[in-house]
């Protein structure tokens, strides 16, 4: 049985990689193989919680491809000081045995009770352009720890900008720094999966003390929480108690924290208190930069990679839409050299890109939106920047404003800019309007369908 599983942890460390392995599945004991059930030890119910939903499939795979028919796997929890098992229930792992069992299991000094951080999002290879340089300067001060002036840092933009880089950029670094200091990194979704866990446990005074004992608390994608009232009661408290002591907090969110509908107006209030900092659209020479740094990381690896003239600067242009596709494309390329041992010429990459440049040709501007909208009601063009605040004129301005959020990656103050100079608290006014009026009134929601579907044709 041991050697099994240690075939399979072989295959698992390959398939998750070295870091989901080494933080949730190294730590597991194969301990019975029976009737398609296997059965593992494990040190902490959170552990055993996350690998049932996050590598069950895995786990189960691989054991399968060693001859063993495996349709459940269950969890006994054996805490490091208790030889003891507590047998776990068909879904998961079992209840620690004794408080202080639970409270290990919540040790937020312990990384590996974060969501693992990603060993490639550093400060060294994050590259820094204009659409960047203040989120990337304010994410150096909070690294290097000590008094910083504002709290909490809050990033926001589109998908893609290199938010959770950043965030796991200071993490590695402030780490390093203090090797000794308690950094906990999870996403919103994390955070609520934890709450009701110690609400449904009966274990809320150890995640009380989990959250509120660390020197750093990283929360990613916070708009997650927005209408679930019993998480977000308890993020406002863990926030405040946080602050008070003097504790350092990084918060990412896709919008501006007044934006995120169905979160309460005190969060609101407490994640404007500190800095919040725009990730923009990247621009043309940020976008070549990085496919420069990420060539140069790949030619090291493949000496032999030949790239022909035009293609970083090609695709640079093309795809526009956000750094990951930027990057799943130029490693597509990097993929179809390798294995046919061509050279990535320009013809080269429009023929493998073929999909992706299409999409990007497809991309919606604020121009265009405004043009249909412009037609649709029969409004000058030169309205949407006027100044003319008649309804007739007003509506479809504020339908227009609401559009160029829903279907650009521009960020608030840049559509303000095209829509005549308007400041970017106007362009916000305008997009709650409309979403307002587009719950009450079913011709204009059925007018911004139409709109919609035109301008994706």
């Amino acid at each position: 049985m041991e050697e099994i599983w240690g075939q399979a942890c072989i295959k698992l460390e390959q398939s998750v990689g070295p870091n989901n392995f080494n933080h949730w599945i190294k730590p597991l004991r194969l301990t019975a193989l029976e009737e398609g059930v296997a059965r593992f030890a494990s040190p902490t119910r959170f552990i055993s919680d996350w690998v049932s939903r996050h590598f069950a499939n895995d786990i189960m795979g691989e054991l399968s491809r060693h001859g063993q028919h495996i349709e459940r796997l269950r969890f006994d929890v054996i805490p490091q000081e208790s030889g003891e098992p507590r047998p776990a229930s068909e879904k998961g792992a079992s209840r620690p045995a004794t408080a202080k069992a639970a409270r290990n299991a919540s040790d937020a000094g312990r990384p590996e009770l974060g969501a693992p951080l990603d060993p490639r999002f550093t400060f060294g290879n994050f590259v820094v352009g204009k659409p960047n340089e203040l989120a990337h300067a304010a994410a150096r001060r909070v690294s290097e720890g000590g008094p910083v002036g504002f709290n909490p840092l809050f990033l926001y933009g589109g998908v893609g900008l290199g938010k959770t880089h950043l965030m796991h950029a200071i993490a590695h670094d402030y780490q390093q720094r203090d090797p000794s200091a308690r950094v906990l990194y999870l996403s919103a979704e994390q955070f609520m999966y934890r709450f009701v866990q110690a609400l449904r446990e009966s274990t809320i005074m150890d995640f009380k003390g989990m959250f509120r004992n660390v020197n750093m608390l990283m929360v990613d994608d916070v708009q997650f929480i927005a209408g679930k009232d019993s998480t977000q009661e308890e993020f406002f408290h863990t926030f405040n108690a946080l602050v008070d002591q003097g504790k350092q907090i990084v918060i990412s969110a896709d919008r501006t924290p007044a934006e995120i509908k169905g979160l309460e107006e005190r969060i609101k209030s407490r994640l404007s208190c500190g800095l919040i900092v725009d990730l923009h659209p990247t621009t043309y020479e940020l976008r070549l930069g990085i496919l420069q740094s990420k060539t140069e990381v790949f030619r090291q690896q493949q000496p032999d990679l030949q790239i022909g003239n035009g293609v970083l600067e090609f695709l640079a242009n093309r795809i526009t839409t956000n750094v990951r596709v930027l990057e799943g494309a130029l490693q597509r390329l990097f993929a179809h050299a390798s294995l046919l041992r061509r050279e990535i010429t320009l013809e080269v990459a429009q023929e493998c890109l073929t999909d992706i440049l299409r999409t990007n040709d497809r991309k919606i501007s604020i121009d265009d939106i405004q043009r249909k909208v412009a037609e649709h009601y029969n409004i000058r063009l030169a309205d949407m920047m006027g100044p003319k605040r008649a309804r007739n004129v007003a509506r479809p301005r504020q339908i227009a404003m609401y559009l160029s959020k829903q279907l650009t990656n521009r960020s608030l103050p840049e559509i303000g800019r095209r829509f005549g100079g308007r400041d970017h608290t106007t362009i916000m006014h305008g997009v709650r309007k409309i979403e307002e009026l587009a719950g009450e009134d079913s011709g204009l929601a059925e007018d911004i369908a139409l709109l919609r579907r035109q301008l994706e044709a």
